[in-house]
């Protein structure tokens, strides 16, 4: 005989109690949704100023990574950086060529791990205490890069910077996607791009103010300088509100609730962007996804191979090769060092210039035209710098000079900064953190290879390919251009639960931008 099921007015209450809380928060979402999709930049700007500054607190983390991954190269020109580090070869001092590469390559080898490390702790810890560890590693490595008495111990202190550098590079676009409104989000996103911009400029400047020094200084001062990177985000680490995403996720309403309120103002009620929060986790966590192996699973795939695809197209489109070998060109052209090196300052200033124009593009033409198009410019480029090797004449090579300038402008106002924009709209919220520090890895491993492969394919004793290395680059780029018309979404003005709709209900990547979806979605 069946038992009866009985039911006190307690539990009667508690369950009634719990369906009208989550019809109010349905509501207040389906509100905030609304709300924020009617939200402009302008409004943004004189209303929610906090928003502003806190994204470019997050995105000046990627400073430190651009300023690391140009000194590289910048190094191995400085005299006193040779004499000290590697040895006499016929009167002149020489850098073993194997410990160029460890050289070039260990900083990426920590970024590997760094990255990992960090989405782990940002989920455990919260993003603010990982951008801590970052710094922790940033400072220690800059100190060892200073002081370091040997070789083997400088690698060592390189390979701990690269540690919190990829700390820097996975919770930067992680908190500033997490933090915008969808108005905000393409902007604040490229901002890493033009973090790893600044970087690089101001490390061609630094090397250009300090290189010819006869002592130690001449490339201690430069390492000296990433401390100031550190100074600047310590110093704005206690203010920092902690992401309301994370507070959610573990349970702290009440402290994402303050979070929220540091961000958007004092003046505005929060209430219905704590219920999109909540709804939004709600239905991630019935999915149950919150491990490294999930970005793999179901439709978590695609997004997970969209997230990383468009860093390995950085790659592709041979950053390394042509930014990297600039002041190469220009000396084919005919000017001397000095004035070469010059120039190479004022490549990378065209960077600045070009993620700059990137916030200007990324919403009025959205991510996947701007990204495309970016593409196959880039790849045009690129043949072209190996056609003109094949013509040996004085203007062919002021032509690859020149294509290396347009190169740099283009690059950092498309893919460059829509890398970072792509990442933080299509990766899963529930696995952002995993994702990116995918994209970190990706970065990592590529760069690995690339420039392990690159000095092999231009060095006179080896292939001595010279520019014609644009054919191969090119070749690659061409196809990186077709994967990214079938695969590069349009997710410009949606909200992350109508994102979280377009993929679950398998709409092809490249017709995301047309697709109607229901106004109630929040």
């Amino acid at each position: 005989m069946e038992k009866p099921s009985f039911v006190t007015h307690h539990e009667e209450a508690l369950n009634s109690h719990e369906l009208i809380h989550s019809v109010t928060e349905t509501k207040g979402a389906i509100a905030d949704n609304i709300n924020e999709h009617q939200l402009t930049l302008k409004e943004v700007w004189k209303k929610h100023p906090a928003l502003i500054g806190w994204s470019f607190y997050w995105s000046m983390c990627a400073i430190g990574w651009g300023f690391d991954a140009q000194i590289n190269g910048a190094m191995i020109s400085v005299a006193s950086f040779r004499r000290d580090f590697g040895y006499i070869f016929e009167g002149e001092a020489v850098l073993p060529a194997s410990w160029q590469t460890a050289f070039n390559m260990i900083s990426s080898v920590g970024m590997l791990f760094g990255g990992f490390a960090c989405s782990t702790i940002a989920d455990k810890m919260g993003r603010r205490a990982s951008l801590l560890c970052g710094i922790l590693f940033c400072t220690g490595g800059a100190f060892g890069e200073m002081f370091a008495p040997s070789k083997g111990a400088f690698l060592a202190a390189k390979l701990i910077l690269g540690v919190g550098l990829g700390f820097y590079l996975t919770i930067g676009p992680l908190a500033c996607s997490e933090i915008a409104p969808v108005v905000l989000r393409g902007i604040s996103t490229a901002g890493i791009n033009l973090g790893i911009a600044i970087g690089q400029l101001l490390s061609n400047a630094v090397v250009k103010g300090f290189g010819e020094r006869p002592d130690r200084w001449a490339y201690a001062a430069p390492f000296a300088i990433q401390l100031f990177f550190s100074l600047f985000l310590l110093c704005g680490l206690p203010w920092t509100p902690e992401s309301p995403w994370y507070l959610v996720r573990n349970g702290k309403d009440s402290q994402a609730l303050s979070a929220l309120q540091k961000l958007w103002g004092q003046d505005t009620d929060v209430s219905d962007k704590l219920a999109t929060l909540k709804v939004t986790i709600q239905e991630e966590e019935s999915q149950k996804e919150s491990k490294f192996v999930d970005c793999f699973r179901g439709t978590n795939v695609l997004r997970t191979c969209i997230s990383t695809g468009v860093f390995a197209c950085q790659h592709f489109v041979g950053i390394v090769f042509v930014l990297g070998y600039s002041t190469y060109f220009f000396q084919l052209a005919g000017l001397d060092t000095s004035r070469s090196f010059d120039l190479g300052v004022g490549v990378t200033a065209c960077g600045v210039a070009g993620n700059i124009a990137s916030w200007f593009v990324v919403n009025s033409y959205g991510r996947r035209k701007v990204f495309i198009c970016g593409m196959a410019a880039l790849t045009t480029l690129l043949l072209l710098i190996g056609i003109m090797d094949v013509i040996p004449t004085g203007p062919s090579k002021w032509v690859q000079a020149s294509c290396t300038v347009i190169y740099a402008f283009v690059y950092f106002m498309t893919i460059g900064a829509m890398a970072f924009v792509l990442l933080g709209e299509t990766s899963s919220m529930g696995l952002r953190a995993h994702t990116t520090a995918l994209a970190t890895a990706t970065q990592s491993v590529l760069g690995v290879a690339v420039n392990i492969a690159v000095p092999y394919m231009v060095n006179p004793d080896e292939a001595n390919l010279k520019g014609k290395v644009g054919f191969v680059f090119g070749g690659l780029a061409a196809i990186a251009t077709f994967g990214s018309w079938l695969y590069v979404p349009e997710l410009k003005g949606r909200t992350n639960r109508e994102i979280d709709t377009l993929f679950t209900a398998r709409v092809p990547p490249r017709k995301m931008g047309s697709y109607e979806l229901d106004e109630t979605i929040a």
